[in-house]
């Protein structure tokens, strides 16, 4: 949450002005509520003491720090995921670890496991019963891309509803899905962290460029960053 807040005069190094500073911090709040004041030592007083943000900003503040996820695992992440309540990460000093067992009083679906299609209509279902703002967290690469199931049977998060985070790993250890927890409070500060391109200067290394084939602006170039083969595909 933005605040604004003027910084306090620094007193000179070999000096000690604590009982002084005090003794002038409290004969200048006498002088407050006397109403002896002036305007200039007025504003300046209450900027001093008065943290001040916009009602958007102190609500996504309140929301981020009060997430409530279900009770739900679909298969071995969920494992890891219930680990995050535990002394060794204990999730509770971020205030995530009431998890709900009704998703009417939740607002945080972690998909912690594989997907399969016949299961996927449920989820969906848990997920529009679910409070609003909600957020949806894919944790595992089965969750995110099928994994190493990669078959007809399974199906990925993406495909049938919106995910906020992805947390990579087979499965992802309960500081991985911590971190995923944090990147998705930034993200309701609306302040997501910078991407690793923009972080490492890594402009220019994707794989897919649209519009640089010459006379083809539907066409997209995919280059081998590897190789430094290339070929053209049609839109």
């Amino acid at each position: 949450m933005a605040v604004k807040r003027e910084k306090l005069a620094i007193a000179p190094v070999g000096t000690d002005l604590s009982k002084e500073d005090f003794r002038i911090r409290q004969l200048r709040a006498r002088d407050m509520l006397r109403g002896d004041l002036g305007d200039e030592d007025l504003e300046k007083y209450v900027e001093e003491r008065v943290l001040t943000t916009t009602l958007d900003k102190a609500v996504a503040w309140a929301r981020s720090n009060a997430l409530f996820p279900a009770t739900f695992g679909l298969a071995c992440c969920a494992i890891e995921m219930m680990s995050i309540v535990g002394a060794r990460v204990d999730v509770a000093r971020f205030g995530f670890e009431a998890f709900r067992a009704s998703p009417r009083q939740a607002d945080l679906l972690i998909l912690s496991g594989r997907i399969s299609i016949k299961m996927a209509p449920v989820i969906r279902r848990i997920y529009d019963q679910m409070l609003e703002p909600k957020w949806v967290i894919a944790m595992g690469a089965c969750a995110s891309s099928t994994g190493v199931f990669n078959n007809y049977a399974l199906v990925s998060a993406d495909k049938f509803m919106p995910v906020d985070v992805h947390v990579p790993g087979c499965p992802p250890r309960p500081e991985a899905l911590m971190h995923g927890v944090l990147k998705l409070r930034s993200q309701i500060h609306s302040n997501p962290d910078e991407g690793w391109r923009n972080r490492y200067g890594g402009r220019g290394t994707e794989e897919y460029l649209p519009d640089v084939v010459a006379g083809d602006p539907t066409a997209s170039h995919a280059v081998n960053v590897f190789s430094g083969s290339s070929k053209v595909s049609g839109a």
